[in-house]
């Protein structure tokens, strides 16, 4: 796709890539740059791309296809950390806004992702907090609008435990709005 003025870029795995943004949002410049099975490295090598652009805000969410393949939470905060600082570097006016890992069902998880659990989720949101505050950037906690009593994601807003019904997707954008984020 080629590059727009103010773009607000949505980045990560297949949990941004199933959004419609552009749609929900009702903005012609949204951009998805989600790809499916995406992990923080794969995000660190497209950068520069995404980045061509200036971008007025990236609203970045990744670590869970990391998490899924046994890569340590260290390693993947870590990537985080480089991909700020990468976009602070080469777009220091793009707003930055690191979106904590969604929670997760475990008992609908398919095996697939038996690495992928609620208490890392929990320990790596807080490793990527205290980053955001290090590097003056934005920490937007997704959990509060998506858990249920148990911790878990809600049943309802998810088809295997992981990625989401398109409904869930006008609560998150609805709630970033609410955070005056969009």
């Amino acid at each position: 796709m080629p590059n727009q003025k103010d773009e607000i870029v949505f980045l990560g795995n297949s949990i941004t890539e199933g959004g419609k943004w552009q749609e929900i949002l009702q903005r012609k410049h949204v951009i998805n740059r989600g790809i499916s099975g995406d992990v923080t490295y794969g995000i660190l090598a497209r950068l520069d791309e995404i980045l061509a652009s200036r971008p007025r805000k990236i609203f970045l969410l990744c670590g869970v296809n990391d998490m899924k393949r046994g890569i340590p939470l260290s390693i993947i905060s870590t990537n985080i950390e480089r991909i700020i600082k990468q976009v602070k570097k080469q777009s220091p006016n793009t707003a930055l806004f690191v979106q904590g890992l969604l929670p997760v069902n475990e008992s609908l998880l398919p095996k697939i992702y038996e690495e992928v659990r609620n208490d890392k989720i929990v320990l790596l949101n807080k490793a990527l907090k205290e980053l955001c505050t290090a590097h003056q950037v934005r920490f937007v906690d997704l959990q509060p609008i998506l858990v249920d009593g148990k911790g878990e994601l809600k049943a309802e807003l998810t088809i295997d435990g992981l990625h989401l019904k398109q409904a869930t997707y006008l609560i998150w954008a609805n709630y970033l709005k609410q955070q005056k984020l969009l």
